[in-house]
Order: C-alpha cells, then sequence, then structure tokens
C-alpha cells in the first residue's frame, strides 16, 4: 500500500550503552544498551519478563521516571537526537489494559485528547479525528462507523484498543510504541488490534515498536525482531551487542535461532512449553460454592422518586459449580461480563439476581453468602486476583506485600520465601512492587493471595505479561494445588493454559447474544 504520511515524519532511536534502574532497586532494570532504529522500521521487541522491555518503551515515550527522584540512568537514549523527555507527542505509547486508557465519555472526545494536549489548532483536530477513527476501523470515509458522541463505555475491549491507538495517531507521532497492547483481549480482539496497527503503518510510515512475549500474532508486521538479553549486559550466554541477545529479520532468528529463543523463555510459534502433569486421583468431588441463576453487573441500584430502579445485567440466568481441586473456566468474548462474574463467584459484588452460596464447610459458621464475611473472613477462604495487579498492592516492598495477608490472619512467614522462590520474586524481595516489569507484578499478586492459603482461588487473567518459562512455572504451581485440593476458577483467553489446567469451562456470550452462560464437562 503507498504511504500516505499525513504530515508524520517517523523517528529514528540511537541508545548507546544506555541502562536505567529504578528508585529503591538495587539493580538496573536494563543495562548495556545499544540500539539503532532507523525513521519508518518496525521492530517486534521480545524479551523474558523482567529483561527491560517496558522499561525501554516508558523511557522512549518520555514518561520514565517522572515521580523517581532517586532512580539511576547510565549511557544515552535519543529520539532523533534528542532526549525523548523534551519531546512531547513525538512518541505515543498504547499500553496493555483497555480500560484504563479511556480518557472521556465519548468516542470523539476521547481521540481529540491527546491533540487538545498538544495546543493544535481547534480546526485540525476533528479533522485529525475522522482520519485516525478511519485508520483503526472504527469508522469509514463515508461517515459510517461509530459516531463521534457513541459512548466509549458501550466499547468492546478490542474496540477500547483501537480507540487508544487512535488517540496516538492524533497526535501525529513519528514513533508509535505499543507495550503488550493485545494481553487482555479475546482472539477477534487480537487481530482488531494488528490489523489495525498495519493500516495506520501503511498510512502514515510511522517508526514502531511492539513488545510481545508471544511472536505469532505480530512476525508478519515487522520487519525486524530484537531480542534483549534475559539480565543484566553479558548475561545469557548469547551473541550480540551488550544487552542484546539477538537481532536481525523476522524469518532469520526465527529459522536460525529457535533453540536459544526457547531457552531465553521466548513464545516461538508451535512450541508449548512443558508443564507439571495434573495428578488426577479419585479424590470424592466437594462443591465449595454454588452459583444459582446468578444476573450480574458493577452498577448499583438506583432511585428515581421513590421507585428502585435495579441495573441492566451483564449477564443474567448464570448457573455454575466450583468444586474443590476442579478447575473452571470462565471464557468469552471482551465486553461479556467475564470479570464481573468472576468478582460476584468471589463475594466481591452483590449478584443483581440469584445467589451464590458456600457450602457449610466453606462458609464454617460465617454465614453462607460470601458476599456478607467480612475481608477477614473472604481472604481466608476465598483469594481474588485482580485483573490489574496493581489494584492489589498496599505496601511499598514486595516481601511485606506477601506478608500482609498472613499477619492479618495471624499466621507465620513460613510459606511466603516458597512462593518468593516458586514465582521467581526472590531477586526482587526488597524492591517496591510499582517498579516490577508487568509479568512481575501479575506473579506478585497470584502470590499474596496464595500466602492467605485460600481454599478457592479466583484469577482474573493470571497469565497476561507472562514469558514462556514463568508460564510455565505458574501453570505447574496452580496444577499442584488443584491436587492439594483447591479450587481454581480462571477467566482467561489462554488456550494452552486452560488445557494444562483441564477442568470444566464456563463460556459467558456477549450482549448481541442471549444472556448467561453454558458449561462444558471435564477438559481432558
Amino acid at each position: 500500500m503507498e504511504v500516505r504520511s499525513r504530515g508524520v515524519r517517523p523517528a529514528a532511536v540511537v541508545a548507546r550503552g544506555w541502562g536505567w534502574r529504578h528508585a529503591g532497586r538495587s539493580t538496573p532494570a536494563i543495562t548495556g544498551l545499544d540500539l539503532d532504529i532507523g525513521p519508518g522500521e518496525r521492530v517486534l521487541l521480545l524479551g523474558p519478563s523482567g529483561s527491560g522491555k517496558s522499561t525501554l518503551l516508558h523511557a522512549l515515550a518520555g514518561v520514565l521516571g517522572d515521580e523517581e527522584d532517586d532512580a539511576d540512568e547510565q549511557g544515552s537514549l535519543l529520539v532523533d537526537g534528542l532526549p525523548p523527555r523534551g519531546q512531547r507527542g513525538r512518541a505515543g505509547l498504547v499500553q496493555q489494559d483497555p480500560e484504563s486508557q479511556v480518557v472521556l465519555s465519548r468516542v470523539g472526545d476521547d481521540v481529540a485528547f491527546g491533540a487538545e494536549n498538544l495546543a493544535v489548532p481547534r480546526e485540525q483536530i476533528w479533522e485529525r479525528v475522522s482520519e485516525a477513527l478511519e485508520d483503526v476501523g472504527l469508522r469509514n470515509p463515508g461517515g459510517r462507523g461509530l459516531a463521534l458522541d457513541h459512548p466509549t463505555s458501550k466499547l468492546s475491549g478490542g474496540q477500547k484498543q483501537r480507540l487508544a491507538l487512535a488517540g496516538i495517531l492524533a497526535m501525529r507521532p513519528g514513533l508509535i510504541l505499543l507495550d503488550e497492547p493485545t494481553a487482555n483481549l479475546d482472539p477477534a480482539g487480537v487481530l482488531e488490534v494488528r490489523d489495525a496497527v498495519g493500516r495506520c503503518l501503511d498510512r502514515t510510515g510511522a517508526t514502531l515498536v511492539v513488545v510481545e512475549h508471544r511472536v505469532a500474532v505480530w512476525k508478519d508486521l515487522v520487519d525486524r525482531i530484537v531480542v534483549l538479553q534475559p539480565g543484566a549486559a553479558g548475561a545469557g550466554g548469547g551473541a550480540g551487542t551488550p544487552g542484546v541477545l539477538l537481532d536481525g529479520p523476522p524469518e532469520v532468528v526465527l529459522a536460525e535461532a529457535r533453540g536459544l529463543l526457547v531457552e531465553a523463555g521466548i513464545w516461538v510459534p508451535g512450541h508449548v512449553p512443558a508443564t507439571r502433569p495434573r495428578q488426577h486421583g479419585s479424590r470424592t468431588t466437594q462443591t465449595l460454592v454454588t452459583a444459582d441463576s446468578v444476573a450480574v453487573s458493577r452498577e448499583r441500584p438506583r432511585r428515581s422518586g421513590f421507585r428502585k430502579i435495579p441495573p441492566v445485567p451483564l449477564q443474567h440466568d448464570v448457573s455454575v459449580l466450583v468444586q474443590a481441586g476442579q478447575a473452571l473456566t470462565i471464557t468469552g468474548p471482551n465486553g461479556a461480563g467475564k470479570s464481573t462474574f468472576a468478582l460476584t463467584l468471589a463475594g466481591l459484588l452483590e449478584p443483581v439476581a440469584g445467589r451464590i452460596t458456600a457450602s457449610e464447610d466453606l462458609a464454617a459458621g460465617a454465614g453462607r453468602t460470601p458476599f456478607q464475611w467480612k475481608a477477614r473472613t473472604l481472604i481466608q477462604r476465598i483469594g481474588t486476583v485482580f485483573q490489574e495487579p496493581e489494584h492489589q498492592f498496599v505496601t511499598g516492598r514486595v516481601r511485606d506485600e506477601m506478608l500482609f495477608g498472613p499477619r492479618q490472619l495471624g499466621r507465620g512467614e513460613e510459606r511466603v520465601d516458597e512462593l518468593l522462590e516458586r514465582l521467581r520474586l526472590g531477586h526482587v524481595s526488597d524492591a517496591n512492587p510499582y517498579t516490577l516489569s508487568g509479568g512481575e507484578k501479575r506473579r506478585l499478586s497470584v502470590a499474596t493471595v496464595l500466602a492467605a492459603h485460600p481454599r478457592v482461588l479466583v484469577l482474573d487473567e493470571p497469565t497476561f505479561g507472562q514469558d514462556a518459562t514463568t508460564w510455565a512455572e505458574l501453570a505447574s504451581f496452580l496444577s499442584e494445588l488443584l491436587d492439594d485440593g483447591t479450587a481454581v476458577v480462571s477467566v482467561t483467553h489462554d488456550a494452552e493454559f486452560n488445557a494444562v489446567l483441564g477442568g470444566s469451562e464456563l463460556r459467558l456470550e456477549s450482549a448481541e447474544v442471549p444472556a448467561g452462560g453454558s458449561v462444558s464437562g471435564d477438559r481432558p
């Protein structure tokens, strides 16, 4: 396709011996990086969890270290020959979570937000908004598609990610940075976002750097793969410049260095890492939680005069059993209410209709309705890992985060060291949780819940941000918990993860089709 620049000047990136240490950390997140990215290049940035990929993207976006007075930078990192922090609008960053990037309540206003903050003349802004929405496929040149006043709250996850991309494009950056933009999306949403990115690059010619753990989605869109060293410069035993393990065209890197990529924990097409097999015994099945004809919503009832108006449910008439030693996977398209149902099942939201009931054994005198339990009672019986790890952090140190639950329950610290080792967090035990990589934050959020020994574990997207090695360790650990009798409920789009845990699947359909869920039988 012929490139139409639309006033976009593609950016160049140069790193020389660049490194960054977050405030409060004894070791740098990335060090000794030498890297050149030419104008208009499309680069897929790979590396194990914790290798500094997101740190590099945030630095290129000029947002790294704004609140880190004690941080330390080495070497130089330049965009078009200048430090990124002084170039507002030259780079645009799209992150993992679709929800966190929506700023305003109407589609047109949200796309215009960035351009307005760059003081783009008003008469140019709405032209840019329309072009950007066309580029990401939310509108066509005839004006069909989403109206400018369409509520952003009514968009699916894939649409919200494309909306975030449109907001970036309206700023006309020369450098587009994507930090795992499809991590929380269903398969259809993944393709929507990838194809939208491809159209945008064809039409603008901008430089692209995309971070993803899974190669297959992006390998045909990029013209270069760069793999960061798994640790400090020179670690990992790989060839190449300091801080870089591999660098080259996708077909060359994937063909000639497949073994090295697998060893580094990269998700190589066709390879699924080995996990500990389930030990399916003859244990008698015990139901711990029952959902009976449940309707769910994030909204609360409202009043109009003397009338109480119930919220419109995302799902209704959903029934399922949560059983000891069994996995239950909640699947379905983005926007179907999977996370809302999981939070309701976990006792954190009250059902709009129907009942969530705990077994007498799980309730143990606390009442049969989990939503009515006190926090202290809930965390030791039903533990919940939220989709956004930061929503769970309450301290300033990883070890203290893991000790918080046990201390509230008057328990010892005996499991903390085991969890730190098994979930590969020992090297950051004294770090601030907010300075961890995305994958490390996810593993910490899981560990903080496991430290309280709940009998039911509810996980929302447990494997996002994980390289192949940490994915296998997490899946193996959860398999062991199942064998020990813990019930594991997961909201996920990860088919390989579902296959490892087995159990049953509850599929929730979107609002466009009849609501309610269907439960499949046991998976192998």
